[in-house]
């Protein structure tokens, strides 16, 4: 019996994600499969748009044994940290990490992860950004100097895949990483009946417009009535954050290097939407996406140290039987603390305040209550 590994957000969970849970029941019939999901805050630095509980409900009656939340902190790295934080927790008590790829080739994408983790390329990297490239272009850049795929690196799955497999390497993780084809584009708005994007639902689904047809079947009751969330109903409160922040407090800010806290600092102050602060804080050199996580720490009164410093324990959202076999082999990590058992340590009060605040976030309609679930046992 081989435990199976998937680092995932979920946001939501789509036929896409059900097709790679069927693919992995296929290859390992007997294989106990483990999420290790985001919680209620996603990478790209937003609300996730359901309830964590929810979307961990979903994973299992889609297919899923055990779902386990992936730390506020390590929710919102960046891609290595993101990947990092997953494969040292799963590669504790997994044999095998499935994740997806444009391009499943691994000997690909595990000879771009041992050049990422060169000296070579660290030199390399410098000066690329030290000539004003941003990250992204510069590490695409320095690979192919390096000889390797710039596909590894060029593509969102694809860049997430060459991290787990960089994450596997440098935690000299027993894990076997095992990439499987993922089809469609990840970034597409447009809906594709057969491989649609989590962009693309997430878009249907805040436009109340129809989507549930691209949930799982036996996922969709789940989904249906709950609350959908967006950083948008959440913008007052946010900027509120932001304009009565000290400088100090801007400074601890994740992601803040080279004085660009300094810069969203400036614009927070200046400027009324959020909108215009992403806007003029961005740069060819700094994404959206990082100005994105800034801000949300910020809002969420994460800092650098937080986001550098593991998790004490990970929560279990959701198991069935099996799920349940996998986390006696799991314990062994001691990182799951009995249910119910209280933790005394400061991780704690960061993931009370995070849960409390993504309240803020729900766009309210008549016909979708603030639904949650509870810790989900199938029997």
């Amino acid at each position: 019996m081989k435990i199976i590994g998937i680092i995932c957000e979920y946001n939501p969970l789509h036929i896409g994600h059900h097709k790679h849970i069927h693919a992995i029941r296929q290859k390992y019939p007997d294989s106990i499969i483990v999420c290790l999901m985001s919680g209620n805050y996603v990478q790209r630095g937003t609300p996730a748009v359901f309830d964590k509980t929810l979307r961990a409900k979903a994973a299992l009656l889609s297919g899923a044994d055990l779902v386990l939340e992936l730390p506020v902190t390590a929710a919102l790295s960046s891609a290595e940290g993101f990947a990092y934080s997953g494969v040292r927790i799963l590669g504790g008590f997994c044999d095998i990490l499935s994740f997806g790829a444009e391009d499943p080739d691994c000997e690909k994408l595990m000879q771009a992860a041992q050049a990422l983790l060169s000296e070579e390329f660290s030199a390399k990297i410098k000066d690329a950004m030290a000539a004003g490239c941003s990250f992204p272009a510069a590490r695409q850049t320095v690979l192919e100097q390096l000889g390797c795929s710039v596909d590894a690196v060029s593509k969102p799955n694809n860049i997430l895949a060459t991290e787990y497999c960089k994450a596997i390497i440098a935690l000299n993780s027993t894990m076997i990483p095992d990439p499987i084809q993922r089809s469609g584009d990840y970034n597409d708005e447009t809906i594709d009946a057969e491989n649609p994007s989590a962009t693309a639902v997430r878009r249907l689904i805040l436009e109340n417009t129809s989507w549930i047809g691209y949930i799982p079947k036996a996922a969709q009751k789940t989904f249906q009535d709950a609350a959908a969330h967006h950083i948008d109903a959440g913008e007052r409160a946010i900027l509120a954050k932001l304009r009565t922040m000290r400088d100090d407090e801007f400074e601890a800010i994740p992601f803040g290097s080279e004085g660009l806290w300094r810069k969203l600092m400036k614009n927070a102050r200046t400027f009324s939407t959020l909108s215009d602060i992403i806007d003029a804080t961005k740069s060819k050199r700094y994404t959206r996406t990082r100005i994105n996580r800034m801000i949300m720490c910020a809002f969420l009164g994460l800092t650098t140290e937080d986001l550098n410093s593991p998790a004490p324990y990970v929560r279990v959202l959701a198991l069935n039987d099996s799920g349940r076999k996998a986390l006696v082999a799991a314990r062994k990590t001691g990182l799951f603390p009995n249910l119910g058992d209280r933790i005394d340590h400061p991780y704690q009060e960061i993931e009370n305040r995070c849960n409390n605040l993504y309240g803020l976030f729900a766009v309210h309609t008549p016909d979708a209550p603030n639904q949650k679930a509870r810790l989900y046992f199938q029997e």
